[in-house]
């Protein structure tokens, strides 16, 4: 071995498994909240209302003895609009480069439209890849529950009843994930468990918060923006955001009366990012009406959202 191969040599088994798991499912089955648990932390934001993320996210997860790449996919649906074929574009490309695929169904609800048009999907786009199904929520469950319909949905290599938000089964999850995965190298250190950078996390903490304190069309119809993000000198994060809306009515329920929504949105916003950083954050909101972004390919490319390349194969 030359020099240079001893510097790039990982320490790992030679059984080490690695490889990426496409997260898939319909909106609001939970999808976020199983990777958060089996990260151990918050890579992507978690509300009840559906379509929160909107871009394909990497969660890393390493043991000694292999690392799973998760990609936390935009729920698939039919779209409506210019984004909506966004999110569903790059969920249809996470699933095109898998090794694995992870569908969440929700086990405390029927199957609905939205299941079975993922089977279809999949049917389309996943090939051989192989399918494990995670029937979420069991929390949530009765005792007598009959899922034998959510088993029949789709061939699959195995299925297993987790709880996301309570971490029932979740370990017994990830360990046959990794069982299932290709002989690899590690692909990220250890200790990294997401491929976002600050601003990406301080965009989608805002939003976030925006979801959660507003109801109706403003969650759909928010995008979020850094337009500074500076480490200050004397100690602290700066962030500027600007919050994009598409209606004046939109803009005016977002300040609130007095300027009560916007404060409440950054002080809600400004303790999270603190205690992810651990150190003082002094946060800048801004509004500003774009109409109808979600319909111009040319602003949803300013706001960050580019349609992924797909493989015509």
């Amino acid at each position: 071995m030359s020099d240079l191969d001893d510097i790039f040599a990982e320490d790992w088994p030679e059984d080490h498994r690695s490889g990426v798991v496409a997260v898939v499912g319909r909106p609001n089955v939970g999808k976020s909240t199983l990777i958060n648990r089996i990260l151990g932390q918050k890579i992507a934001i978690v509300t009840d209302k559906p379509q929160t993320t909107r871009k394909q996210q990497l969660g890393i997860y390493t043991e000694p003895n292999g690392q799973i790449l998760f990609t936390d996919t935009p729920g698939l649906h039919r779209p409506h609009h210019k984004l909506g074929e966004y999110m569903v574009d790059a969920a249809e490309h996470a699933i095109k480069d898998a090794d694995l695929i992870l569908w969440v169904l929700d086990s405390s609800q029927p199957l609905q439209e939205g299941d079975r048009h993922i089977a279809a999907t999949l049917e389309r786009l996943g090939g051989d890849t192989p399918v494990v199904l995670a029937l979420n929520k069991t929390d949530q469950l009765a005792a007598d529950v009959d899922l034998s319909e959510h088993l029949a949905i789709f061939p699959h290599d195995n299925a297993m009843q987790v709880s996301g938000l309570q971490g029932t089964g979740v370990a017994q999850l990830v360990e046959f994930l990794l069982r299932q995965l290709p002989h690899g190298p590690r692909y990220y250190p250890a200790d990294q468990v997401s491929e976002v950078n600050m601003r990406f996390v301080a965009a989608e903490v805002i939003r976030e918060k925006i979801i959660l304190n507003t109801e109706q069309e403003i969650p759909h119809s928010v995008a979020v923006g850094i337009e500074e993000y500076k480490e200050r000198s004397e100690g602290g994060v700066y962030i500027n955001a600007t919050i994009y809306v598409e209606r004046d009515s939109q803009k005016g329920i977002l300040i609130g009366k007095g300027g009560e929504m916007i404060k409440r949105l950054g002080s809600e916003s400004r303790r999270e990012l603190e205690d992810m950083l651990e150190t003082k954050v002094f946060l800048d909101l801004h509004i500003k009406v774009l109409k109808n972004w979600r319909s111009d390919p040319e602003l949803m490319k300013r706001l960050g959202y580019r349609q992924p390349k797909m493989d015509k194969r």
